[in-house]
């Protein structure tokens, strides 16, 4: 097995996100190396198109505060100081290599759901991850 010297989880914050973490904090352990985490809010214009005609700052700010408790909570059982906890903006692939790149990082744990046939073989952000990552990424199954 390789020996990695800093581990980011990508984790979306659903139940599935335990069973990345127990992997990430494994390998972690086994190699000693630093482990962070991330989680990626996707802008709220995003999911709307942009369509919608009105401030949504307010309602982004309160997403993005829910988000950062909720990273916070699940990431003290495993240990995760603050200051390897990122909370970030953006689409979830381009967000994940960008802290990655910034933070050294030579192994990126992120989920995959095991869906079928060739095109659905890793989750669209899964997928994202590996093909643009510039460094090692391990898909753990999860669903």
């Amino acid at each position: 097995m390789a020996h990695y010297q800093h581990i980011l989880l990508a984790v979306d914050l659903t139940e599935e996100s335990n069973a990345i973490a127990e992997k990430a904090v494994a390998l972690s352990q086994q190699t000693g190396a630093k482990l962070s985490i991330v989680h990626v809010i996707e802008p709220i214009n995003f999911a709307y198109g942009g369509d919608i005609p009105m401030d949504l700052t307010a309602i982004q700010d309160q997403l993005d505060e829910h988000a950062r408790q909720k990273l916070i909570a699940f990431a003290q059982p495993y240990l995760i100081p603050s200051e390897q906890q990122h909370i970030v903006i953006g689409l979830p692939q381009n967000e994940i290599h960008r802290i990655a790149e910034e933070q050294d990082v030579d192994l990126i744990v992120v989920g995959s759901h095991g869906r079928r046939g060739l095109s659905l073989l890793l989750g669209s952000t899964a997928n994202g991850v590996l093909h643009g990552a510039k460094c090692d990424v391990l898909a753990v199954r999860v669903g």
